[in-house]
């Protein structure tokens, strides 16, 4: 297929929305960069953008109605997945489509398609929808386990429960955040596991499928903290691995990178965890671990561009600046001292208000070795921080 220049609507303008919106630019397209706010991070580098609510499907008719995108390229979980379909019907191109869409945006969707239809290794799960059917659903798994929102993101209502007294906090936590308007949440057993890791996978158009270097990853309250790259896996765990996000993306089909999740359990055992269809938050390392970031990559799949073998620079990290409080007007300061420091660099997001962990920017490293990479990329994150904006002086 000959290229040409693409009108892409981008549901979802966070910072992982931005950076695609960069990769897309470089190769020539439009891109309209759509969020439930204004001035998002990705609608100030786009070539325009809109404020509606993604839930809301005569909204999104309306958009689509007046930009005529040719890909719709959805960011993030809060979409009426329902118009995506009927998009697709119409003919309009849904990255991956509009099933993926829909499947991946809820966790039960997902969980029930690995689990039960691919037969995919997973932890025990049940749902609830009250919290009195989580409290039911805690024992049957045992304790501790852990309680998701079946729809959220970037771990938010996220928790582990450790004992019966703690089932009511974690429903009110998953309900406050929870994306949607499905009142619902997913218990899972809690797996002892020695490395979390997401498994960049690449679906072309003509249904090639290639890896990037596995990225391990740390959390604190269900939120990626620092990512690395390589992570160590056993030839035997990486071939594990690469086979079941090939099943689970081939079920899913279209083209793009997946975000794919796994747990390394304490008995070697892998584990399928998530997946997003779309570039992962703990793959922001590849901005700096290679020559394609995640956001190349995903356009180059999207576009039906060739995608070359990726070009590796050495052991890398990425670790989070957030915000510690409520902050209308925010900037991220202390850039100048991160930047001063050797095989480091910056992503500051350009959030325009801040909220308690609430992630600003990030910090990138290269070492010699993944111990000093982290060491390095934590050290230039903590040289910045989160305060409000601080009136210009007098000219």
């Amino acid at each position: 297929m000959k290229f040409r220049q693409h009108k892409v609507l981008l549901l979802g303008a966070g910072e992982l929305g931005k950076e695609l919106t960069i990769s897309l630019k470089r190769l020539g397209q439009t891109v309209i960069a759509v969020d439930r706010y204004e001035n998002a991070p990705a609608m100030q580098v786009a070539d325009g953008f809109e404020v509606i609510n993604m839930l809301d499907g005569e909204a999104l008719e309306a958009i689509v109605a007046r930009h005529k995108p040719d890909l719709i390229v959805p960011e993030i979980e809060a979409i009426r997945t329902a118009k995506l379909v009927e998009f697709e019907a119409r003919g309009f191109t849904v990255i991956p489509t509009a099933e993926a869409a829909h499947l991946t945006m809820n966790r039960n969707a997902i969980r029930d398609v690995a689990a039960q239809e691919l037969k995919l290794k997973t932890a025990r799960y049940f749902y609830a929808d009250s919290a009195e059917e989580l409290a039911t659903a805690c024992h049957k798994i045992g304790f501790p386990n852990v309680v998701k929102p079946v729809m959220s993101s970037s771990g938010k209502g996220q928790s582990v429960v450790r004992k019966s007294s703690e089932v009511e906090k974690a429903w009110n936590y998953a309900c406050d955040g929870m994306r949607g308007d499905q009142k619902r949440v997913i218990v899972e057993e809690f797996i002892e596991f020695d490395l979390e890791i997401t498994l960049l996978t690449i679906r072309t158009r003509d249904g090639k499928t290639s890896f990037v270097a596995p990225i391990g990853h740390r959390q604190e309250r269900g939120d990626y903290q620092e990512s690395w790259l390589p992570a160590k896996l056993s030839p035997t765990q990486l071939k594990k691995a690469q086979a079941i996000a090939k099943k689970v993306t081939n079920r899913l089909g279209g083209a793009g990178l997946f975000g794919v999740e796994f747990f390394i359990g304490r008995n070697g055992e892998v584990y399928f965890s998530e997946l997003s269809p779309r570039p992962h938050d703990t793959g922001m390392v590849t901005l700096i671990s290679q020559d394609l970031s995640e956001f190349d990559l995903h356009a180059r799949a999207i576009l039906g561009l060739p995608i070359p073998k990726v070009l590796y620079h050495g052991p890398s990290a990425s670790a989070v600046v957030l915000a510690n409080k409520e902050i209308p007007k925010a900037e991220v300061v202390g850039v100048e001292n991160a930047l001063a420091m050797q095989n480091v660099d910056v992503r500051v997001f350009g959030k325009p208000d801040a909220r308690p962990y609430r992630r600003m920017a990030v910090a990138l490293a290269r070492a010699k070795s993944i111990a000093a990479a982290r060491k390095l990329a934590k050290q230039a994150a903590d040289k910045m921080s989160v305060k409000p904006i601080s009136p210009k002086p007098n000219s």
